[in-house]
């Protein structure tokens, strides 16, 4: 199980616990005070995040020579008359880039490509996953 407290004072900035981990949410200007990542850049950086490390600890188990590591997320939501993400079969989309540094074969390149859709979290959001909300006492 893992849990996380988020705690909203006033605003848009939100206090994110995470075990011993403190970090804050909050969205742009003119809307928010951009003290930190947006809900949805938190979204991208934890698919991005459990990619790499998906990547990485079966690179390792294969001793594999994955020396660099990057991933990279874009986040594209259908918009209302325009061309998004709709017109390609979905309301919502990520994007994900894989780049892979190392002395890797095309072999190895195409199987850790295939690992980074096994992620805990990309399998979470393929999985549509049931969100229940309850009201607790403050």
């Amino acid at each position: 199980m893992t849990e996380v407290t988020v705690r909203s004072d006033r605003g848009l900035s939100q206090e994110i616990v995470a075990a011993a981990h403190r970090l804050v949410s909050d969205e742009p200007p003119p809307a928010g005070g951009d003290a930190g990542p947006s809900p949805r850049q938190l979204l991208c950086a934890a698919l991005g995040a459990c990619t790499a490390m998906t990547i990485r600890l079966y690179a390792a188990r294969k001793a594999w020579p994955l020396e660099a590591l990057a991933v990279r997320v874009r986040y594209e939501a259908a918009r209302p008359g325009g061309p998004g993400p709709e017109a390609r079969g979905g309301d919502e989309r990520f994007d994900l880039t894989i780049e892979l540094g190392g002395a890797l074969d095309d072999a190895q390149r195409a199987r850790l490509l295939e690992i980074a859709a096994k992620c805990p979290v990309h399998r979470t959001l393929r999985g549509q996953p049931l969100v229940v909300a309850t009201l607790g006492s403050a």
